[in-house]
């Protein structure tokens, strides 16, 4: 009997003791848990509480100036003037700066468009009709000093392609641009050919085109010439100013910087 109590007391005291060995352990990582729970609790708060002087700044977009544009008021009809001073509406692909041409060959130093006044001025005003139609003006070419003319004879000695230098072209006196009509965005018309196309496709009487083609170049053709430019038959870029036919010859060269 004795034997047995002993066995009972033991198993007694056996069971209390897991009993407070896994309350310890209940308690030990409850403990745990809450200081872990409590250590994320002050991070997120310590985060949170970063001052806006320590974040990294935000990248500002960059505002691109506007540029000062210049008056024609009071110039002489024949000084050259630079297209882009008098007008940021315009678009450039100026080919003969580059070896993108007929030519194959790069006969300006530098990319500009240079006009005479009263070229300038038509130019202004063919474009303000055509922004309002949801166009404007990209010129190929503009004023071609008399040497470049030269340059360009060298190359292709042939009248039906080149003026003869002698001569001289329109383009030698500021009257004579090279064009197309883009969208709004930057998005060229469909002309049917490329700038400097030399053949049947390229004529203005060439209605065997699509209707598309006919009707952008009809649109450039009626408004330049309510301007005071008139058309060549075989080039649909080409338009000269009516009253630069008498000027002179030049070969004004302007600075690349």
């Amino acid at each position: 009997m004795r034997n047995r109590s002993i066995k009972i007391n033991s198993g007694i005291k056996g069971a209390i003791f897991n009993g407070i060995l896994l309350m310890a352990l209940v308690f030990t990582f409850g403990c745990r848990e809450r200081v872990v729970k409590k250590h994320q609790e002050k991070a997120v708060e310590m985060i949170l509480e970063i001052p806006d002087s320590a974040k990294a700044p935000k990248p500002q977009k960059e505002e691109v100036p506007k540029p000062v544009l210049k008056s024609l008021e009071g110039l002489a009809d024949t000084l050259f003037v630079r297209l882009a001073d008098y007008s940021a509406d315009f678009d450039y692909d100026l080919r003969y700066a580059t070896e993108n041409n007929f030519l194959k060959a790069k006969v300006y130093d530098c990319a500009e468009c240079y006009t005479r006044v009263k070229t300038a001025r038509a130019l202004l005003l063919a474009n303000k009709e055509f922004m309002d139609k949801g166009y404007k003006i990209k010129f190929f070419d503009c004023y071609r000093p008399n040497d470049v003319q030269y340059k360009m004879w060298a190359i292709v000695p042939n009248p039906q392609y080149v003026a003869n230098p002698v001569k001289g072209s329109i383009h030698n006196k500021g009257g004579a641009v090279d064009i197309t009509l883009v969208t709004l965005e930057g998005e060229e018309l469909d002309m049917g050919t490329d700038f400097d196309f030399f053949g049947k496709k390229a004529y203005h009487d060439n209605m065997d085109l699509p209707q598309t083609v006919l009707s952008n170049r009809l649109l450039l053709k009626e408004t330049m010439e309510k301007h005071g430019f008139w058309s060549i038959r075989t080039e649909w870029w080409h338009y000269n100013l009516g009253t630069a036919s008498n000027d002179k010859v030049a070969n004004f060269k302007w600075d690349c910087d």
